[in-house]
């Protein structure tokens, strides 16, 4: 417990480091005292490097954390109920559903959504078709447990989905036009930077509702580590919590690739970094320590991916995955030796 003490608190302090680097650092190089005078109200030397701080690194930071703690928590959790290493948030094929949603809108739509009067364009339209497509796979998630009692089969039927969605997003690629298919595969690359200051609230109410409802869940988790016969004696009622399982996941999961895009490696890999720092499978210490990790993770790439000087942007998802995959071969060699 005191491990698991010390290594959240130093964890904490890590979080709060990258979390202020992010906003001292970026692409336009700010003088430090600048920085800190504009945060504490001063009036800045220069009128953009107000803008840059409050409408880009500030809302871009605040992103990363969320983003990184609502991927890392689903991966734990998927982990956990399907008792298996290498499932993650991709592996239902929520994060597919999304996809395909913003493939219908860029690839078939056209970027614009007319029905009568009302009509919807650019980032909202994103964000609505994502939502969409990640919370339809849910659904069809969640009715497909109500038939299936076996979790295995239920994972088996969420790759199948994934599938089925890829070969819908191949399709629409094919037939779309060139600047759709430059449009969606930018899209893919993932960002921080799509969540400005107006809709930071909106993103952070949801996401801190998904891991609210994740911290509830970890009685349930601790005894799934048992085996499903040993949870039921203890009384844990399998179907409501697969249910909630899915419901939590598929939430965080959707938010965040509805926001940010595909963001890959952090949620299979940051549960088996904790584990590996912390030394243990108990929930109430694993699941902060997995949500910390991935905050504070998701910020250091998000420090990585912005480099001084002009177009100094890299995307997301050419850095977690260098980060990421030296974990999952680690545990995959482990997995070997045992």
């Amino acid at each position: 417990m005191n491990k698991g003490l010390h290594y959240g608190t130093g964890l904490a302090g890590l979080t709060l480091l990258l979390f202020a680097a992010n906003i001292f650092w970026g692409s336009v190089s700010i003088p430090p005292a600048a920085v800190w005078h504009i945060l504490c109200g001063g009036e800045p030397e220069k009128a953009s490097w107000a803008y840059i701080i409050f409408e880009n690194r500030l809302p871009q930071a605040c992103t990363a954390l969320l983003c990184g703690s609502a991927l890392a928590t689903a991966g734990l959790l998927l982990q956990t109920a399907f008792r298996n290493p290498l499932a993650g948030p991709s592996i239902l094929g929520i994060d597919s559903g999304a996809n395909l949603g913003v493939a219908v809108s860029m690839l078939w739509l056209g970027g614009t959504l007319t029905a009568g009067s009302f009509s919807l364009s650019g980032f909202l339209l994103v964000i609505a078709a994502a939502l969409a497509g990640a919370l339809g796979i849910m659904a069809l998630l969640i009715f497909f447990s109500t038939l299936l009692r076996n979790s295995i089969l239920l994972l088996i039927t969420g790759i199948m989905m994934s599938y089925v969605t890829s070969s819908t997003i191949s399709l629409l690629n094919y037939n779309a036009t060139a600047e759709g298919v430059h449009s969606y595969v930018v899209w893919g690359f993932g960002s921080f930077a799509n969540v400005s200051l107006e809709r930071l609230p909106a993103f952070a109410l949801t996401i801190g509702a998904g891991l609210a409802l994740a911290l509830t869940l970890i009685k349930p988790l601790n005894a799934l580590l048992l085996g499903d016969r040993y949870a039921r004696n203890l009384g844990v009622p399998l179907g409501r919590t697969r249910n909630l399982l899915l419901l939590t996941t598929g939430l965080l999961t959707a938010v965040s690739t509805a926001f940010c895009g595909p963001v890959s490696f952090i949620g299979l890999a940051v549960p088996h970094l904790a584990r590996l720092l912390l030394g243990t499978d108990n929930h109430r210490s694993l699941l902060p320590a997995t949500l910390l990790t991935g905050a504070s993770l998701t910020l250091l790439c998000n420090l990585l991916s912005t480099l001084p000087g002009e177009s100094g942007l890299i995307p997301i998802n050419v850095i977690t995955p260098v980060l990421g995959a030296p974990v999952i071969i680690y545990v995959i060699l482990q997995q070997r030796r045992t």
